[in-house]
């Protein structure tokens, strides 16, 4: 009886020794740098995911580059660098500026909204409201801060805040009073914004709600029909735009009001697809990298609607719609 026992219990030691040896071996084929660039609004909960997903795959040194949306694209298209994954805050920067010479696929994920943030510090802090929050802001004795439009969308998701501004509260001119004002305080991303705040160089900046959240600001919560959070107001926000510099420093493009959606993708010449692949797998999965973007604030879009299904890597087709 104890020599079945003993058989019994050496078979169970092989079996778990050579389940634990293929998993072993086949996350450690998960290797290798992974390049990705993304938008600020991502550092968060990006970094987040990052650590998630090497607890899991120890063997992927991956390399986070934080800048504008625009800039994060223009990085590929114009200086040529290796890159694995794009992610963006507005998915029309890779349709507009990668795809088909660069990308040949994007992936809308996540959702946000602009809001007004503050600190305790800011002046009139005490009686702003989503009636007079563009009285307080124009005020002399006030500086307010926002990100540039050429490089990063929430530059020019303010501007386009601006002008539904004018329309909702009927106010006009809003816009060219906002855009004469201030304009010392323009930064290149948005998240260079807050050392602004926190800092008391201006008393208000122009910020998606995730990062504001992220980093304990307080904000003002918009009104949807400027925020640009709803869907339901896709017609009222399509009556703005703004011209933004285009990859070619000849042209301009026209970015039109829309609800906000993140996208992502991977560039053609990225040098580890595979693994690329599997990281926006584990991103995308609600129960591993989307359940760390929601918990920062930025609600999932998937599945979603895309172009390009058909060019969609197999392991991501269950993310889309067709």
């Amino acid at each position: 009886m104890n020599k079945l026992i003993s058989l019994i219990f050496l078979l169970f030691v092989l079996i778990s020794c050579n389940n634990s040896n293929k998993s072993g071996k086949q996350n450690s084929e998960v290797s290798g740098d992974l390049i990705i660039f993304h938008a600020g609004s991502l550092s968060v909960p990006l970094q987040e995911v990052v650590d998630s997903f090497n607890i899991q795959y120890p063997e992927v040194n991956i390399l986070m580059e934080s800048a504008g949306s625009l800039a994060c694209a223009r990085k590929i298209t114009d200086l040529n660098k290796d890159c694995d994954i794009i992610a963006v805050a507005d998915y029309k920067v890779i349709d507009n500026m990668l795809i088909p010479k660069f990308a040949s696929w994007n992936i809308k994920f996540v959702t946000n909204e602009m809001a007004i943030v503050y600190t305790d510090k800011s002046k009139y802090s005490n009686e702003i409201n989503p009636e007079n929050w563009y009285e307080i802001l124009l005020r002399q004795d006030v500086n307010y801060g926002r990100s540039d439009p050429n490089s990063d969308p929430c530059g020019y998701r303010a501007i386009l805040t601006m002008k539904l501004s004018e329309i909702y509260y009927n106010q006009i001119d809003l816009t060219s009073k906002f855009l004469q004002k201030n304009e010392e305080m323009i930064r290149p991303k948005e998240v260079d914004l807050i050392a602004l705040l926190e800092t008391n160089n201006v008393d208000y900046i122009f910020l998606y709600r995730s990062v504001a959240e992220q980093h304990n600001l307080k904000y003002l919560i918009l009104p949807d029909s400027i925020n640009l959070k709803s869907n339901e107001l896709s017609d009222f926000y399509s009556q703005v735009s703004v011209e933004v510099a285009d990859e070619d420093p000849t042209k301009t493009q026209n970015m039109y009001g829309e609800p906000m959606i993140y996208g992502i993708s991977i560039p053609i010449n990225s040098p580890n697809k595979k693994v690329a692949e599997i990281f926006i797998d584990f991103l995308l999965n609600s129960e591993n990298g989307m359940k760390i973007l929601e918990k920062n604030g930025q609600p999932s879009v998937i599945p979603s609607k895309t172009d390009n299904f058909d060019s969609i890597p197999e392991l991501l087709k269950k993310y889309i719609l067709q």
